[in-house]
């Protein structure tokens, strides 16, 4: 039995779709941070000298094949103090590029959102952009420190929750996949974590490398300088004439001559 053209087509698209999924692998997030606690439910860690608790996170599709992705962290203040809360929501397409971020953070029923940041587009490139997710995550966590700031809050644990939420984001953007491709290896955003492998050196361009020049040429000879001329012999004295009486050298006695 043939099916036709355009069954085969849609299993085809649907085969496609599967094996390019975006998923969030949960465990190896929640294995970043120390590993679950009660029954797989959320994870419990200190960071900037308080205590805080990230809850499982919430994956939902999205209708271009992407996934939005929604975390719960809790500043935990003790039996006597409420707790603060906060949410991180990012958005990835279908490559497991994120698109945008969104945090929000609720401190004694105030809530103090950020922006919603956007990555701007890129053509091509790897499946996992790490410029464009530090570029996001920079941009999220400066607005919504910002907006912090004007409430004059002082309480450490409060104070460092932005950058709790900027570790989440680190550990969420490594544990991002993508089947049937192979993931980079994330980067460090904020100077930890795991760095990308460096790029073995490009081999020189053909063009760019010169033969050696060929040694310069030994100066030309300078022209001879002509000699001196040499001084004419004084004349031979003619026989029988008196001696011609030549101008002592100074310094010397002329020569007398007598008559015996």
């Amino acid at each position: 039995m043939k099916l036709p053209l355009s069954l085969l087509a849609i299993l085809l698209a649907s085969l496609v779709a599967s094996t390019a999924a975006t998923t969030v692998d949960a465990d190896d997030f929640a294995k970043s941070l120390g590993g679950w606690k009660k029954k797989d439910n959320y994870i419990d860690y200190p960071l900037s000298g308080a205590d805080y608790r990230t809850y499982k996170p919430e994956v939902s599709p999205t209708p271009d094949g992407g996934i939005y992705v929604s975390i719960r962290i809790d500043h935990r203040r003790g039996w006597l103090s409420n707790d603060d809360h906060a949410t991180l929501d990012i958005t990835v397409n279908a490559k497991g590029v994120i698109e945008s971020a969104q945090s929000t953070i609720a401190i004694q029923g105030q809530s103090i959102a950020s922006d919603v940041i956007v990555g701007t587009t890129q053509a091509g490139g790897q499946i996992l952009t790490p410029e464009r997710a530090v570029q996001i995550g920079t941009d999220l966590i400066s607005n919504l420190t910002a907006k912090l700031l004007l409430q004059n809050i002082v309480e450490a644990g409060r104070v460092s929750f932005p950058s709790v939420l900027r570790h989440n984001y680190n550990r969420l953007f490594q544990s991002i996949r993508v089947a049937g491709t192979v993931v980079p290896t994330a980067v460090a955003i904020e100077g930890a974590d795991v760095l990308p492998p460096a790029s073995p050196p490009s081999a020189p361009d053909a063009a760019a490398v010169q033969s050696p020049a060929p040694p310069a040429a030994p100066p030309a000879t300078p022209p001879a300088v002509p000699a001196a001329p040499t001084p004419p012999a004084p004349p031979a004295p003619t026989p029988g004439a008196p001696p011609s009486e030549t101008p002592a050298k100074p310094g010397t006695v002329p020569l007398e001559i007598k008559n015996y």
